[in-house]
């Protein structure tokens, strides 16, 4: 099948065919500001609960609104330790519901991760995306190498996949975070 230049640009794929990727600096940046409008919103709702209440167990994955929400810094500290030289989290997953206990610490935390995230988002290039990362993944028990690019796109999908649950929560807890679609949330960013 054959294709005019406009649709191969808007599918991502240069004049002559040639693949152009998807995950870009800008991409990177638009979903670090994401990350952390969203994180704004869900901590804005649970903070209107006791700590009684974010801390029940909801059946959720990482069992509560606490839990969901640490493991989620767990995995940003653990995957920007490999991304940006963070300090690892010694906390193993299966204990990252318990990353940080206190809730005003893991608010501090998370405002101090957002702001890193943001600032390592602005020094990000298509040279950096272009690399691959060799680490060893204790999950995995082996060492890993995975295109940079790859990586960040996971990076950014666990956010949202954790969020999605904290949302869910939140909102079975009669909280309110408001839009949640990224074309709404960040709309001076997309073209």
């Amino acid at each position: 099948m054959w294709y005019n230049a406009s649709t191969l640009a808007r599918l991502g794929l240069g004049s002559a065919g040639k693949v152009s990727p998807m995950i870009t600096s800008a991409y990177v940046r638009t979903m670090a500001a994401y990350n952390a409008e969203m994180n704004r919103r869900l901590y804005a709702a649970a903070q209107r609960l006791s700590d009684a209440e974010r801390r029940a167990p909801r059946g959720a994955f990482w069992t509560s609104i606490h839990g969901t929400l640490a493991h989620l810094l767990w995995g940003d500290c653990m995957w920007m330790s490999r991304f940006d030289n963070w300090p690892r989290p010694a906390t193993p997953i299966r204990q990252s519901a318990q990353f940080i206990a206190d809730f005003a610490a893991l608010c501090a935390a998370r405002n101090k991760a957002d702001d890193d995230i943001s600032r390592w988002a602005q020094r990000i290039d298509d040279a950096w995306l272009s690399e691959d990362l060799l680490w060893f993944s204790g999950s995995a028990q082996r060492e890993v190498r995975a295109s940079k690019r790859l990586l960040v796109t996971h990076f950014f999908n666990h956010q949202t996949h954790h969020r999605g649950q904290a949302h869910a929560l939140l909102t079975a807890a009669g909280q309110d975070t408001g839009d949640t679609d990224l074309f709404l949330v960040i709309p001076t960013m997309i073209a």
